[in-house]
């Protein structure tokens, strides 16, 4: 992830990009074969895919749950696929957010779940199964797998930071890219900008080259007036914590200090001591996101660290108001078409 990753993946490519290149021609190549020979089983209801080309985080999740809200608000049944960053299980398992924590299943399922079922497991056609039996699921939506996937995506929505965009362009392990631009592009129905920023233009040139539909969107804090003129010490365990900073002084708060964690960090009670007293010492309240909320609240936390946190939440805000129920509409055609097929 971004916070784990080299520094050097998400600057102009260097003497280390280079140095690693006949390794990321190697990945690359494998990468993309996998891709073009994979044997996809087909899933009896749609499946909608959003991924991104490289690692770390470009907003898929919030994406992802505005596009639940919307297949809700069109009559349908969403139910969500997760790999999790949990310990694994051995068969597919749904998602309960009142009992389940991050450590087991993961930060982003226990976000997901609460807007609508999720199941977590490497096997997604057994997790599609389980939504479709257990829960009636009848539109399915796949959180990251995109160049994994060993089921059938009807669609592929394709989330890029504008502020990141693919880095230094390279794959891994010379940069972030999980497998050639080109190789993914075959498997690309639209591409979602995210948020502001330059770095994502060329990618979008592109794939408006390729014809791919291109949407943009944004994400948007909740209760932003709540946060304005207080001082915080802001802390994440995200892909890019840096967004989440500047997010918090977006909203008119005072990010008096900040503190940068890996991706999906786990919190020690040292950790969560040292943050409380340095926002005791400073007048500070602490702020964090609602990923690191859902792995403090099952985690190291005391009553006390909770009592002075707050969390901001984030939506996904599409600059085309169609484009959500266009996304879904196509997935459905898509799916109508393939069942014709047979």
């Amino acid at each position: 992830m971004a916070s784990e990753s080299p520094p050097f993946w998400w600057e102009k490519p260097d003497w280390r990009a280079f140095a690693l290149s006949p390794l990321s021609f190697t990945y690359g190549f494998v990468a993309g074969r996998r891709m073009h020979t994979a044997k996809r089983e087909k899933i009896a209801a749609p499946v909608l895919c959003v991924g991104n080309f490289t690692v770390g985080g470009t907003g898929k999740t919030p994406v992802a749950i505005a596009l639940a809200r919307q297949a809700k608000r069109m009559q349908l049944k969403p139910g969500i696929l997760s790999r999790g960053h949990g310990g694994g299980f051995s068969s597919p398992h749904l998602v309960d957010p009142s009992h389940d924590s991050a450590k087991h299943v993961g930060d982003e399922p226990l976000l997901l779940a609460e807007h609508a079922p999720v199941a977590v497991t490497p096997n997604r056609a057994a997790g599609a199964q389980l939504l479709i039996d257990r829960h009636g699921c009848d539109f399915l939506i796949m959180d990251d797998g995109f160049q994994s996937a060993r089921i059938h995506i009807d669609y592929a929505l394709v989330v890029v930071d504008a502020r990141y965009g693919l880095g230094n362009g390279r794959v891994i392990p010379a940069g972030p890219l999980r497998a050639r631009v080109v190789d993914q592009l075959v498997y690309t129905s639209s591409l979602l900008k995210m948020g502001e920023g330059t770095a994502a233009d060329r990618v979008i040139r592109q794939a408006a080259r390729a014809g791919k539909p291109i949407y943009e969107a944004r994400t948007r804090p909740r209760g932003r007036k709540a946060f304005a003129g207080k001082r915080f010490l802001a802390f994440a365990g995200i892909g890019h914590p840096d967004k989440f900073f500047d997010t918090v002084a977006g909203t008119g708060a005072v990010v008096v200090l900040s503190r940068a964690f890996p991706d999906h960090h786990v919190y020690g009670e040292d950790e969560l001591a040292e943050l409380l007293k340095t926002a005791r010492d400073n007048e500070m309240r602490l702020i964090t996101t609602a990923k690191d909320a859902a792995r403090l609240r099952h985690g190291a936390a005391s009553a006390e660290f909770l009592e002075m946190l707050d969390i901001l939440e984030i939506d996904a805000v599409f600059e085309q108001d169609y484009a959500p129920t266009r996304v879904i509409n196509e997935t459905l055609e898509a799916w109508r078409l393939r069942r014709l097929k047979g």
